[in-house]
């Protein structure tokens, strides 16, 4: 037997601290079960959210006229058979349960000799460097899944993201007609390795889908995907979903949500720690306190809970403020831009992987604070922030040990 890695994706974030599984489970048994609602199911379905924006009439078009044609095929979740689509076969692949411990299931996929023996074919085909032996091999194993993804990957590179995105999905539905009689992407007790080959094969193109989606507008649905890869391997978290899952939350308005797992996992995955989190709470905690349907009182606490986060996000990431800034847009205040609390001393002083993280908020998540009201709200707190430096705030001193 040939042992060859086929598709890998790998962070390592060596700077933050996450805590044992065991820790996890003794404070917050609930907490990795409740990803996932029992509307899940439903809002996998980006229809779902499109038929909210624009009604059922515009998003089924003639689908109504075409299901009387339509060959029964068996009803999946995450995605829906094309008629576009080739004959389904079973291609090879199946799910095993390896155990169940303290009510949660451990699964894995395998394959079966003839699927082994496309992925050696497929293997070759990507050494060859020619996309076109991928699609040879696609002709005589149509739901090959790693060939789909690279495919994807090729049509995507050459603009075709139509073509790209359905790849990805029939991807899915291969696995999703694979899986166990007791493995529910609902019940938020169900676990995949991320380690096994097998099993990445599955984490990938659900990470592109929850991708397309983003773009294509369906931020909600996106994030159901988010917490979906999320509660395969919580404690693990191998593709890094708590460095999207809050720019999903906000611009899906799930604000709620957010405010929720930042307060159940603060305590064993010390979020706070995490630049997106700590801007983005901070954030959310403001939008609520924007709402109409609220009394004096609740306006006034989270709007001084929205302040104080804020300003601790500021003292704990001082370089996230003039990126922040600048792709809004803004020319900060002369007090702002010449004291060295915001200058260039924060962005050289600190590791590359705060570096890695701050862009990728800021990047993210930047169109979120063009807002007037947001900037009016931020600019206080950054004059705030400046005062406690000038007068020696002890939080100041602490953040930068941390």
């Amino acid at each position: 037997m040939r042992e060859r890695s086929a598709l890998s994706l790998s962070w390592t974030l060596d700077s933050i601290d996450y805590r044992p599984l065991d820790y996890f489970r003794l404070f917050f048994p609930e907490a990795a079960f409740q990803l996932l609602s029992d509307e899940t199911n439903r809002n996998l379905n980006p229809d779902t959210e499109l038929k909210r924006y624009f009604g059922a009439r515009a998003v089924l078009g003639d689908q109504r006229s075409r299901q009387r044609q339509r060959q029964y095929y068996r009803s999946t979740w995450i995605t829906t058979f094309k008629n576009t689509w080739p004959r389904y076969s079973k291609p090879g692949i199946s799910m095993r349960l390896l155990e169940t411990k303290d009510g949660v299931h451990y699964f894995t996929f395998e394959h079966n000799r003839e699927y082994q023996q496309a992925q050696f074919k497929f293997l070759d085909a990507v050494e060859s460097m020619d996309p076109n032996n991928i699609v040879v091999l696609l002709q005589t194993n149509p739901y090959h899944i790693d060939s789909l993804i690279q495919l994807s990957d090729v049509c995507r590179v050459q603009e075709d993201q139509e073509m790209a995105k359905d790849l990805i999905e029939r991807a899915l539905y291969s696995f999703e007609c694979a899986f166990h009689p007791v493995f529910s992407l609902t019940s938020g007790v169900c676990r995949l390795d991320y380690l096994r080959p097998e099993n990445r094969a599955f984490y990938l193109p659900l990470y592109k889908h929850m991708m397309f989606l983003e773009r294509r507008g369906c931020p909600r649905t996106a994030l159901e995907f988010c917490k979906l890869i999320l509660s395969l391997d919580p404690s693990n978290d191998p593709l890094c979903m708590l460095l999207i899952i809050d720019f999903l939350s906000l611009r899906s308005r799930e604000y709620l949500f957010l405010t929720r797992i930042y307060e159940e996992w603060e305590i064993h995955r010390n979020l706070s720690q995490l630049p997106n989190f700590a801007f983005s709470v901070a954030l959310c905690y403001y939008l609520l306190s924007q709402q109409d349907n609220l009394s004096t009182d609740e306006i006034t606490q989270l709007q001084a809970k929205s302040d104080s986060m804020l300003q601790t996000a500021l003292i704990m990431f001082p370089s996230v403020l003039m990126p922040l800034l600048d792709l809004c847009s803004i020319q900060p205040d002369a007090a702002v831009s010449s004291h060295e609390f915001f200058g260039n001393k924060a962005q050289i002083g600190q590791p590359p992987a705060l570096n890695e993280l701050v862009s990728l908020y800021v990047g993210r998540c930047h169109f979120m604070w063009k807002n007037a009201t947001v900037m009016v709200w931020l600019e206080k707190n950054v004059k705030d922030v400046l005062s406690r430096v000038d007068l020696g705030d002890p939080v100041v001193e602490d953040a930068e040990i941390k």
